[in-house]
């Protein structure tokens, strides 16, 4: 995984050099194999165990710099315009299959040009070998790297009576793919359909036929939670690798659903225009609850040598 120094930078306000951050890391477990000069920025090579999903993001991989450094990590946060409506008046959600989905949010973006990104944004997806597509893509994709959880934009417009039902495929099912590629699906599969076709295969690619182009106007921001078990068989059976794929099959946050949707929303509106619904529509049929973990700060200097005050303060 690619990480940027610069990015980093940002939310930890750190003053390591790019070689010294890389350094660091591979000391706690994330392994950097190459530190590499990209224009005025280092891109710094992560290597991430397929048990550690809360770092594939710069988010993640700051809060690791932030506990070595005794720091703090500036979370992104998002500012609000005027927003207009309910979810619910514009589209709706069913989820068919809630084994293979247990969370899926909807948000509405109406009035939204399509048009190039602004130059910071296409730089910071560049120099970690993202293509710049659109503004309102290229937000989805920043977010996934800014925040680890992957996003889809739909255009609304082309998804017919503005439903979403998230059901397994149907027996014969196919899907022509964002890479023009014609898909053949299996009904052990889920997809992301409208209310006559799969529109997208869940949690690994969108579909060509709800794209967004130069003539959209609406957008249906996606953000869920998909079973890592089957977003894994499907990419491996699909031969179709992704960003958002290696997101979900390691585990995406169920939590952290809401958290990333409001902050792409909130930079569409803000870099595309337009207007987007005063909530999301959040189907959540089986809430999850956090668990409690009781840590006791003297067996853990006993078991690793760390000094008490490491563990920081108040009980854990």
């Amino acid at each position: 995984m690619l990480i940027s120094y610069n990015w980093l930078c940002e939310l930890t306000g750190t003053k390591l050099s790019p070689q010294d951050v890389g350094e660091r890391l591979t000391n706690v477990g994330l392994a950097v194999d190459v530190v590499e000069a990209r224009g005025d920025d280092f891109v710094l090579d992560v290597e991430v165990a397929s048990n550690r999903p809360d770092c594939l993001s710069h988010v993640g991989v700051a809060r690791e710099l932030a506990v070595i450094e005794r720091s703090q990590v500036s979370t992104p946060k998002s500012q609000f315009p005027k927003t207009q409506g309910k979810a619910a008046e514009i589209s709706a959600v069913e989820i068919r299959d809630p084994d293979l989905c247990p969370r899926y949010a909807a948000r509405v973006v109406r009035g939204v040009k399509i048009g190039p990104s602004p130059e910071w944004l296409t730089k910071r997806l560049e120099v970690i070998g993202q293509r710049p597509i659109n503004n309102v893509a290229d937000i989805t994709n920043y977010v996934l790297h800014e925040l680890g959880q992957p996003l889809h934009a739909f255009d609304l417009a082309k998804l017919a009576e503005n439903r979403i039902v998230v059901r397994r495929a149907a027996k014969g099912e196919s899907i022509k793919t964002l890479d023009g590629t014609d898909r053949k699906l299996d009904e052990q599969m889920l997809v992301i359909a409208d209310a006559k076709r799969a529109v997208a295969v869940a949690g690994v690619m969108g579909g060509e036929d709800s794209e967004i182009s130069n003539a959209t106007s609406d957008v249906l921001i996606e953000s869920a939670y998909f079973n890592p078990a089957s977003v894994r068989r499907t990419a491996r059976v699909l031969g179709l690798h992704t960003e958002a794929s290696h997101r979900f099959e390691r585990g995406a946050d169920p939590e952290g659903v809401l958290r990333a949707q409001e902050r792409c929303v909130a930079l569409i509106c803000e870099i595309a225009g337009g207007v987007a619904t005063a909530d999301a529509l959040d189907v959540y049929p089986n809430r999850s609850s956090p668990g409690a973990v009781s840590l006791r700060r003297e067996r853990v200097e006993a078991i690793t040598g760390l000094a008490e005050d490491l563990a920081g303060p108040g009980p854990h």
